[in-house]
Order: structure tokens, then sequence, then C-alpha cells
């Protein structure tokens, strides 16, 4: 198969060329405000993907694809030509929803905010469940009185001469 890197950069030439075409040649009115945001080729150089974005709703975007598609012909031309392959690669037109993704996210990031403001809110206002200090602690004049009523300690043996 190919190098990674001659892929990589077949691909970004590809995005460029295509992002170049649709800026000056083509001339369809349905084609919106468009951005060419990426171009992925396979290894074998015949396949090309390429990612774009539309300003505008829904309609925007559906003419924008129409156009896109009938002039997938001339731009697969150009492209093939400009890099001298031996098969030009067909073209793939994919609506890259980044604006989408954004908000979706965004969205996620505000929930997870207002839930940590609302934890905050509820652990400012929680109380220990038993004492704040859960472990016995000995003040010293507790001390010296359990050690005058000790006999012998769990480390000593019990009873006689362990031999």
């Amino acid at each position: 198969m190919s190098d990674p890197a001659k892929v990589r950069r077949h691909a970004e030439r590809v995005r460029e060329l295509v992002a170049s075409v649709v800026r000056s040649q083509i001339k369809d009115p349905r084609l919106g405000m468009i951005t060419i945001t990426d171009a992925r080729i396979t290894a074998d150089l015949r396949d090309a993907t390429v990612f774009y974005t539309v300003l505008g709703d829904a309609t925007a975007q559906a003419s924008t694809a129409a156009a896109l598609e009938s002039a997938k012909g001339m731009l697969r031309s150009t492209v093939g030509k400009a890099l001298g392959l031996r098969h030009s690669p067909t073209l793939t037109f994919v609506l890259d929803d980044v604006q989408n993704q954004v908000k979706h996210i965004d969205d996620l990031l505000t929930a997870a905010r207002s839930a940590d403001a609302e934890v905050q809110r509820l652990a400012a206002k929680a109380a220990y469940a038993g004492d704040a200090q859960p472990y016995r602690v000995e003040e010293e004049g507790d001390e010296d009185e359990s050690a005058e009523g000790e006999s012998s300690t769990d480390d000593e043996p019990r009873g006689g001469d362990p031999r």
C-alpha cells in the first residue's frame, strides 16, 4: 500500500483543491456559505471523502449538498489532473455537523455545571451523621487511668513460660 505520509499529503491537497474550485469555479446558485473542513483519502488513493460545513438552516444544507453532487464530475476531474495520479479518486461529500456537536457538548457542560452547583449547595448544608471525630481520642486524664488498671498487654504471653 501507500506511505501514510503520502496519503496525508494527498488528502490535504484534495481539501485545498476542492475548496479552491468551489470558491472560484462553481457558479451554482444553490451553493450556500460553504467551508471545506477536511478531506480523507483511502490508502489506495481511489476514494476521497470531503467534509464540509454550511452556514444556514437545513434547506441551505440540502441545497448545498445538491449543488456539490451536480458539480462532482468537474471537481473529480480537476482533482485528478492536479494530483497526477493514474486514477482520479472518487469524491464523496459529507456534511460535517461540527456546530451541532459543539452545541450538544455545551449543553452537556451546562448541565454538569448546574449539577455541580447543586452538589456544592447541598454539601454546604450537610452535617456529620455521627460525631465530627469518629475515632476515639484518649485525653491526657484517660491515659493515666487506663495504665493503672492494666496488668498485661496483648504482646506478652499469658500464663507462664512459653517453652
